[in-house]
């Protein structure tokens, strides 16, 4: 019998996105880059969300966002580095 790290090993979420990745996708129709903060599955009815921090903050509706919570298919690519 395994301890509880080994039971949240079996059984937990594992995100799609790591810290630290950068991403480009749409929000409401609006593009946005960013950083990846956390990628995490709250509950199973609404699903793994990704919270990104944004690169420029954007207005929508009278409120100013400066990092989003997104869907995965909200998403549309990860950037890669260019050296």
């Amino acid at each position: 019998m395994g301890n509880q790290t080994d039971y949240f090993e079996r059984i937990g979420y594992r995100g799609t996105y790591n810290i630290g990745d950068r991403v480009f996708g749409r929000w409401n129709k609006i593009p946005f880059v960013g950083t990846v903060g956390n990628d995490r599955l709250i509950n199973h009815t609404d699903g793994p969300e990704v919270t990104v921090h944004l690169d420029l903050p954007f207005k929508y509706k009278e409120t100013i966002y400066q990092f989003l919570i997104v869907k995965h298919k909200d998403i549309k690519q990860i950037l890669k580095e260019i050296n």
